[in-house]
């Protein structure tokens, strides 16, 4: 028979361990490609002691002449708050109640209910390892009825909640559920009364319930033009500002290998890892054909496919910026959490708790982290590749 105890104890021991992997590997192959470690993690914050430069204690001189100055390694702290990533199932007591003699029912309705987890979980997850932090979704030019027409629909999706914040994200004027979206029109359709001007305004930021400015540190905020990174200004640490390219047009093995021998040149940094547009990775393949040159395909952890350019993978991500290339060497970059994915618990023990006021249960994964690049000086970007 089934219980609310029987209930939590399998999302506890039967759910959890499952769930957990298939986050930290099904959200995209660049997440695989980058370790998850709890160190240098203090408190609410990722600490960490980064070295760059060389160590100055180096020189040449007389057989009986003074030796080199002692000169140690360069170091400076980067700081960056732990952010903190929910997923929340929700279970109607009637739903429960309906198969409390039938386990086979509820193994399904508790199925369900984590496979729609994991995959809003995966989607929500891969899409911030390309933000910028600010959780900034798209912006919307303008509106009628309940129709918002947006600059990109590329990380919009039937059924996420979002709010609708002023330009200056100071103020957030509705929050809205997304009914459908039209990608041809780059439009979305939400829920509720018919919008206003004092829902929508042409500027407004389109981001996830509650996210504005509390999502990880992603590329877009390492690629980024802010004046500040990991607490540190970018001006006066030169390293903290990566390879960029804007511009490029066509994309070929010469504009890749230069960023490649540029990073390496200058910071002695090895690209191990290329993502890409799904659009730049098909006028790559075409480049690649023109020349009659064969498509080399490599097998990654977590049995994704990439193509190869000299040993190198190249793989598209749907999240990843139309027309942009990032070349990245994996290394530099970690994971920094608390802790691995869990359930909140409340202080009796219990993940599944009533809602207040409602007839339904709702359980909660949790996980705190950032992402952490200790020499963004060493990746490199090529933006503005026409697509094909």
């Amino acid at each position: 028979m089934v219980t609310m105890t029987s209930a939590d104890k399998a999302l506890k021991t039967l759910y959890l361990g499952a769930v957990a992997e298939q986050l930290n590997t099904d959200v995209n192959p660049l997440l695989t490609a980058i370790k998850q470690t709890t160190t240098d993690v203090w408190g609410k914050e990722v600490r960490r002691v980064v070295k760059y430069g060389i160590n100055g204690g180096i020189g040449a001189g007389d057989e009986d002449g003074d030796l080199p100055s002692a000169s140690g390694n360069n170091y400076q702290q980067i700081v960056s708050t732990l952010k903190n990533l929910y997923g929340t199932i929700e279970i109607s007591d009637k739903a429960i109640r309906a198969s409390e003699k039938d386990v086979g029912a509820f193994v399904n309705l508790l199925n369900a209910e984590m496979e729609g987890l994991v995959k809003a979980s995966t989607f929500n997850f891969g899409r911030m390892l390309y933000g910028d932090g600010t959780g900034k979704l798209a912006i919307a030019i303008s509106y009628t009825g309940n129709k918002i027409l947006c600059d990109n629909v590329k990380n919009l999706y039937e059924g996420m909640m979002i709010d609708i914040k002023s330009h200056d994200l100071t103020t957030t004027l509705t929050k809205r559920r997304i009914v459908s979206v039209d990608r041809e029109v780059k439009a979305i359709f939400v829920d509720g009364a018919a919008l206003t001007s004092s829902d929508v305004l042409a500027g407004c930021i389109i981001t996830v319930q509650g996210s504005c400015d509390k999502e990880i540190t992603g590329l877009g905020a390492i690629f980024g033009n802010s004046e500040t990174l990991y607490g540190l200004n970018r001006e006066e640490n030169k390293w903290l500002k990566p390879y960029i390219q804007n511009d490029v047009g066509e994309i070929s093995e010469t504009v890749i290998q230069k960023a490649i021998d540029e990073l390496d040149d200058n910071y002695g940094s090895k690209v191990n890892f290329i993502v890409c547009s799904s659009g730049v990775k098909r006028a790559f393949q075409k480049y690649l054909s023109s020349y009659k040159r064969n498509l080399d395909v490599m097998e990654l952890k977590g049995g994704y496919k990439a193509l190869s350019y000299n040993g190198i993978p190249i793989v598209s991500d749907r999240f990843c910026p139309d027309g942009t290339m990032f070349l990245l060497n994996t290394d530099d970059f970690a994971l920094h959490q608390l802790c691995d994915w869990k359930w909140l618990e409340s202080e009796d023990g219990k993940v599944l708790r009533q809602k207040a006021g409602k007839p339904t249960y709702t359980a909660t994964l949790v996980k705190y982290a950032d992402l952490i690049c200790t020499r963004p000086c060493g990746q490199a970007m090529l933006s503005g590749i026409t697509e094909e």
